[in-house]
């Protein structure tokens, strides 16, 4: 048995419906109509499509003279190979005792590293980051409120836009969690981890705007954009690391760790809703991206849902929260163009 498929990994890849012995060390390819589940080759349409489109955005926005855009768009990709090697193979560092194996992908069309890191979860940082900021920004709220209440708002966005994703991927196999992991994945609502409900989907994504925002808003004479952009991805996981704290003071005991994730989470809500209502719009003309791309996230997302509803039915918890996700979504994008519906679009 080797060190990438131990008894852990081997256990969950076959409940996946493949062997994890049986995987290449740098790069798989495969067509996609031979994925285990339909939507599989749509999330990776989606994501890789939303990451190229936000791409294009930001290096438009860059041409006119904001690179915060851009700089977030990379410090997303500085963040993922940051933090997602030792969370794949906590072994390497010196970390199987504190994280364990913690989830496996299932085999999409193009993958890296042992199948561990699909394609698609490459792009989906930037996608994510890029949705989240950008609906933000062009509500106004940057420009009126500043970083740091813009930051709260996009950590709030990432949680509804991501955690209807979160949600669905368990029931869809496109990964799964390993449930005999106590460490991490422990609180969990329903199938999904709470820490990564409240670290991952929104602490990592506010910390890291509210630093691109400060490193790399406005004018900034002589710190290259290349070295602002590395420090804001390296120095997001110490602001997951700070938030997760109080949880982890309590390790061992899951239900106070529950509580206290769920404190976490709520004040988050409140946070973020409270912003949002008490905003009123200035004048920031919607882009291609912001117009557009939210919605068919959200959509095609719906539609998955859907399928995953008619074919396994649903869970409780996760579909009561992952509905208030969907109807906070749908309010924020309401309110993106209600305000915005007289503006002009720009590029």
């Amino acid at each position: 048995m080797n060190a990438v498929c131990g008894a852990d990994a081997e256990a969950v890849t076959r409940a996946l419906g493949f062997d994890c012995h049986d995987v290449s060390a740098w790069l798989s390819i495969r067509p996609p109509w031979t994925v285990g589940h339909w939507t599989m080759p749509l999330l990776e349409l989606l994501v890789l499509g939303g990451a190229v489109f936000a791409l294009v955005h930001a290096v438009r926005r860059h041409r006119q003279g904001d690179s915060v855009n851009l700089a977030l768009w990379c410090a997303s990709l500085v963040y993922l190979f940051v933090i997602e090697p030792p969370l794949y193979f906590p072994e390497w560092f010196g970390l199987e005792r504190q994280y364990g194996f913690i989830f496996a992908h299932n085999r999409f069309t193009v993958q890296f590293m042992w199948d561990r890191l699909p394609l698609y979860i490459v792009a989906f940082y930037p996608m994510i980051s890029q949705l989240a900021y950008e609906l933000v920004r062009s509500l106004g709220i940057f420009r009126a409120r500043g970083a740091l209440a813009g930051s709260v708002a996009v950590a709030f966005a990432c949680q509804v836009f991501y955690e209807v994703f979160d949600h669905l991927g368990p029931q869809l196999k496109w990964w799964a969690w390993n449930g005999n992991n106590r460490i991490v994945n422990h609180p969990a609502l329903d199938s999904v981890p709470m820490t990564s409900m409240l670290l991952f989907a929104s602490v990592s994504m506010g910390a890291m705007t509210y630093l691109v925002v400060r490193l790399a808003g406005g004018s900034r004479r002589g710190w290259p954009l290349v070295a602002r952009i590395v420090v804001a991805g390296v120095l997001t996981p110490l602001s997951m690391a700070i938030a997760g704290l109080p949880s982890s003071l309590f390790g061992g005991n899951v239900t106070a760790q529950a509580w206290i994730l769920a404190v976490e989470l709520a004040l988050l809500w409140a946070a973020g809703t409270w912003i949002f209502i008490r905003h009123r719009g200035t004048d920031e003309p919607l882009a291609p991206f912001a117009r557009f791309y939210p919605a068919v996230y959200l959509g095609a997302m719906a539609v998955f849902w859907l399928g995953a509803v008619i074919e396994n039915g649903i869970t409780p918890g996760s579909g009561l929260y992952v509905l208030a996700c969907f109807v906070a979504a749908g309010l924020m994008l309401a309110a993106l163009y209600r305000v915005r519906r007289a503006a002009p679009a720009t590029v």
